[in-house]
């Protein structure tokens, strides 16, 4: 019946085309907001969330731990800061969290360059292990040095992508290129992550 089809569809169509689409869902918009009024709980919430995964990024980008804790800390103190004037629907204050840092730890990165002799510092191993834990390290340390010496643009894709656990489209949003720029980003620092630690797969030996 053709009443009928109308007086169903009619409201629920209209219901949908009001529906904004634009909208970002944010779950951390709540505990901004009481960041915003200044709760101290929600400050320290804040933090556990976020510092640990900042922390993992800047080391991952910088590889030296006093810098990367430098570079989250800074990270957290502008998160304080941006919270009273957060407006939430346009992006993800995740999204922009990780911008500020990956921001910061470029501006390391930059000031390196200006140190061209500066060496980058050692990663020291001073306590006993078994053979397994020697090895693990070692692999560890290798597969940092290949992460290290990939271009800063594919290791922060691969970073933000593998290690930080975002999606293309967040990864993307974070580092302010396309989905698709970012695909290419990351093909291009996966194949040459599988050529610099082409020895450690399974049956390499033999090869």
């Amino acid at each position: 019946m053709p009443g009928s089809t109308i007086a169903i569809g009619g409201p629920f169509l209209k219901r949908e085309a009001e529906r904004p689409r634009d909208v970002i869902v944010d779950p951390d918009q709540d505990l901004i907001r009481r960041v915003g009024r200044g709760d101290p709980a929600a400050v320290q919430a804040l933090v556990a969330r976020k510092l640990p995964r900042l922390l993992a990024l800047a080391q991952r980008m910088l590889n030296d731990p006093a810098e990367a804790e430098d570079v989250a800390q800074e990270a957290m103190l502008r998160a304080w800061r941006q919270a009273p004037r957060w407006t939430p629907g346009k992006a993800r204050f995740d999204t922009w969290l990780h911008r500020v840092a990956l921001n910061l730890c470029y501006d390391r990165l930059r000031r390196r360059r200006e140190r061209p002799t500066e060496a980058p510092p050692e990663q020291i191993y001073d306590g006993p292990a078994p053979d397994r834990g020697l090895l693990a390290l070692d692999v560890g340390r290798r597969v940092d040095a290949a992460l290290a010496a990939l271009p800063d643009r594919q290791r922060e894709a691969v970073v933000l992508c593998h290690h930080q656990g975002l999606t293309n489209i967040e990864a993307a949003a974070a580092m302010e290129i396309s989905v698709e720029a970012l695909e290419s980003l990351l093909s291009r620092g996966r194949r040459a992550l599988r050529t610099a630690l082409a020895d450690l797969r399974p049956g390499a030996e033999g090869a």
